[in-house]
């Protein structure tokens, strides 16, 4: 050793002309990209914080305030309470229904989707039969077809079967889950040995007891990812809802919203002041997914850790 980071390298080695190698060049090369890593995810967190500060920010201010301040500053006053009770008490409370009916709509219908996929996914990876493949196929197809192209479709469909404007017209077409049942597949073919489910078998114990004791158990991190997946998914719908519902009673809470942003772009007579009702509503619509996901995230790691392991 002939000084701290370099080491004496063997006569005929080709290390250099005083036979002397240096790592400190590798030390500063890791050093550089760690600092551009630490930069650039900074400003990824910057680019996805910035709108969630700016709504936190605005639903403070009143209607003038949101026009005559600063985007990423408090205005003058602070108009929290008086915004919140507008957003409840604004069109007879509808505010409240639209927060209802979107809870109903991801409840049903995001627990419903995971609860079939996980049922799916483990028959598809621990059973065999004749046309597995072809379903195999089928549910990868679907994963490609974007939910927005099967909206008219569905439509069509609802409309032959007198479910327009009821909230099945939204519940079922969200039971369906493509991505979530190739997800539990392959999650259910490493987490569920197959020696288990023989053993179990062997025991005496039934398809269905062997699902609820055993099989269900492992597949619990991958349902919940499953689930959070849904419920993002459903809680956000718009577009489905937007085409089937019409009744205002009916609607979730994203075309609701919606529909008050339009009222205040379109003007007229007080139009205006609905801006602070849609930033203080849209504030309001993503506590819920923030609570569900802080929830369920201890599950969701393990599954992650799980699979990381294997």
């Amino acid at each position: 050793m002939t000084s701290e980071g370099t080491i004496a390298a063997p006569s005929g080695s080709g290390a250099g002309k005083h036979g002397v190698r240096s790592f400190g060049s590798g030390g500063r090369d890791e050093r550089r990209s760690s600092v551009t890593l630490f930069l650039v995810m900074s400003l990824v967190l910057v680019y996805c914080l910035l709108p969630l500060l700016w709504l936190i920010v605005n639903t403070t201010k009143n209607n003038s305030g949101l026009f005559d301040s600063f985007g990423l500053w408090f205005g003058h006053g602070f108009h929290l309470g008086a915004n919140l009770r507008e957003v409840f008490t604004y069109q007879g409370g509808i505010y409240r229904r639209w927060l209802e009916n979107t809870v109903l709509y991801t409840v049903v219908g995001a627990g419903g989707a995971a609860l079939i996929a996980a049922l799916g996914g483990y028959g598809l990876a621990k059973y065999r039969f004749r046309g597995q493949k072809v379903v195999h196929i089928v549910v990868l197809s679907s994963v490609m077809v974007p939910p927005a192209a099967l909206a008219v479709p569905t439509y069509l469909l609802f409309s032959r079967i007198h479910l327009v404007n009821t909230i099945w017209a939204v519940i079922v077409p969200s039971l369906a889950s493509p991505f979530g049942f190739y997800l539990m597949r392959v999650y259910a073919l490493d987490a569920v040995p197959d020696e288990v489910i023989d053993a179990a078998r062997v025991d005496g114990a039934g398809e269905l007891r062997i699902f609820r004791n055993i099989a269900w158990r492992l597949l619990v991190p991958g349902f919940v990812t499953v689930l959070l997946l849904q419920v993002v998914a459903t809680w956000n719908n718009y577009f489905l809802p937007l085409i089937v519902l019409n009744d205002p009673r009916l609607f979730p809470l994203t075309v609701g919203l919606s529909q008050w942003n339009s009222q205040a772009t379109a003007g007229g007579a007080g139009a205006q002041a609905l801006y602070p009702l849609v930033i203080t509503g849209s504030l309001i619509a993503l506590l819920p997914l923030l609570v569900v996901f802080l929830f369920l995230q201890r599950y969701w790691r393990s599954g992650l850790a799980t699979g990381s392991v294997k």
